[in-house]
């Protein structure tokens, strides 16, 4: 291996193909069309009081190799783990041994033989039979000298972004975080599915975009010769399913948002909507934090070590008020603020923001700017400003400004979204015509009017809780992640 690495990367390609080439003159096919494996590594591992002496067949791909003349030790890694095996040319043979001879790391092979202990107490496999599974062309990154140092050659994380197979290979890491998000997700499915909530899918190209501000990727359909929009959010698609006569809906689903990106978010991205007829936002907090917890659990992460907080998810959220959080922020009680107010207050606080904002933009930068970074532990930002919650029901409170909705924000990060859906089809107009005037003024996230949505609400909807929880930021937190591309297999890369 010493010398492959003085060489350089098209002399190591060109020298593993020649020995691919030699293997098929020995009559071995380096790349055949099945393997019976018996037992992946930790099922061996685990179990070698039973295992100890008996024949198995496990594969993966060669990540180490000690070559002893007529014998070696090399180790296979699988999907689990990996396992030692010592393969001696008077057990396999001269044939097979000159076959062994011609494998290089990364190479993916079998090994079938007895399950022993060496004498170092590691247990492996004494090798009766190899198999060639796959030969690798393109050698896998590994440790490099330069100046006397060693480093790791594939510490770059943009190159491992972009090369997410590599990444998996040589940092087993990674795959953890990966059966996490798995278990994760299935949590959140087996929690849903539980209280007898209905998977469905919906539509990912609409003809009209709805139940977020964002700004939407737009495409176009040739033989409907028609502007099409990849979804923003699931909401109306899903409001239509309880019209519709179903109590209990979610969609675990890809949203795609034509906007930046930063470490908390990608224009793709997994988003858990559900909605439950005949509920409201205050039976939807409880929905969550149960959901959050059970997800926690299932990874046995209920307490995190987020920056320098430590973070209990065994304990009850708190719930504080949307204008509560900015009055201690700002000093200021805005209830009855205008736009004049919160520019000044802006200002005060060296806020840049555009001439065109309106109400509801500039209260959003000053609760994103002044009050979310400091919202560490578990807490329901409830009972938002009307003027940035279109789709929610106005306060049971009797205050015309507010609505029934509420934020979850942990760490820092925004989790979850709910409301007490607005369901008066008369005022639902209202509201998307507002949004529509906003969006001629020239603000490209507000909604459009959906004249279908709102023909199906005029059939009548019940009153409904609805809740969308960001599954990626889940995942981040329940791995302790602080970059949505380490929780992505392919996270959006500049081209």
């Amino acid at each position: 291996m010493a010398a492959e690495k003085e060489q350089s990367l098209a002399q190591i390609i060109q020298f593993r193909k020649e020995k691919a080439a030699k293997l098929q003159e020995m009559g071995v096919n380096p790349y055949p069309y099945v393997y019976d494996r018996t037992h992946r590594s930790t099922e061996i591992i685990d179990g070698y009081e039973k295992l100890a002496g008996k024949t198995v067949s496990a594969a993966g791909r060669l990540v180490s190799l000690r070559r002893m003349g007529k014998a070696a030790f090399f180790h296979i890694q699988d999907d689990v783990g990996k396992i030692q095996c010592y393969v001696k040319r008077d057990n396999v043979g001269e044939e097979d041994y000159e076959v062994f001879k011609l494998l290089d790391m990364g190479d993916i092979v079998g090994a079938k033989g007895n399950v022993f202990t060496t004498k170092t107490g590691e247990i492996s496999i004494d090798v009766a039979e190899l198999a060639v599974l796959a030969k690798s062309i393109r050698p896998l990154p590994g440790s490099k000298e330069k100046d006397g140092e060693t480093f790791h050659a594939f510490a770059d994380k943009e190159q491992r972004y972009r090369q997410r197979h590599l990444d998996l290979v040589v940092n087993p890491e990674v795959r953890d975080v990966f059966r996490k998000r798995a278990q994760i997700t299935s949590s959140l499915r087996a929690f849903l599915d539980q209280h007898e909530f209905l998977e469905v899918e919906t539509p990912v190209l609409q003809p009209i975009y709805g139940g977020a501000f964002a700004r939407p990727f737009t495409t176009h359909h040739q033989a409907l010769d028609s502007t099409l929009y990849l979804r923003i959010a699931d909401e109306l698609y899903l409001k239509r399913l309880i019209i519709g006569g179903f109590d209990r809906v979610y969609e675990m689903a890809k949203d795609f948002r034509n906007e930046g990106m930063d470490k908390s978010h990608n224009p793709e991205f997994t988003m858990l909507e559900w909605y439950e007829a005949y509920s409201d936002y205050e039976d939807q907090m409880d929905r969550v934090e149960n959901i959050i917890r059970l997800a926690a659990k299932a990874v046995g992460k209920t307490k995190i070590k987020w920056a320098n907080s430590d973070i209990d998810l065994t304990k009850a959220f708190d719930k504080i008020p949307f204008l509560d959080l900015l009055k201690d922020a700002t000093g200021y009680g805005l209830s009855d603020a205008d736009e004049k107010k919160l520019r000044s207050i802006c200002r005060e606080h060296q806020i840049e923001v555009s001439k065109d904002a309106n109400f509801g933009q500039l209260l959003d930068n000053l609760m994103h700017r002044l009050v979310e970074p400091n919202l560490i532990q578990p807490v329901f930002v409830i009972d938002h400003p009307k003027a940035i919650s279109p789709l929610a029901k106005h306060h049971r409170n009797g205050d015309p400004n507010l609505v029934e909705r509420f934020e979850l924000f942990i760490g820092g990060a925004e989790f979850a979204n709910c409301f007490s859906e607005l369901n008066d089809p008369l005022d639902q107009r209202k509201r998307l015509e507002d949004q529509a005037k906003l969006r001629d003024a020239g603000d490209d996230k507000a909604q459009p009017v959906d004249e279908n949505f709102i023909e199906a609400m005029e059939c009548g909807m019940p009153p409904t809780g609805g809740v969308g929880l960001g599954v990626d930021r889940l995942v981040m937190l329940l791995t302790e992640n602080r970059s949505i591309r380490d929780v992505l297999l392919f996270p959006a890369m500049r081209t």
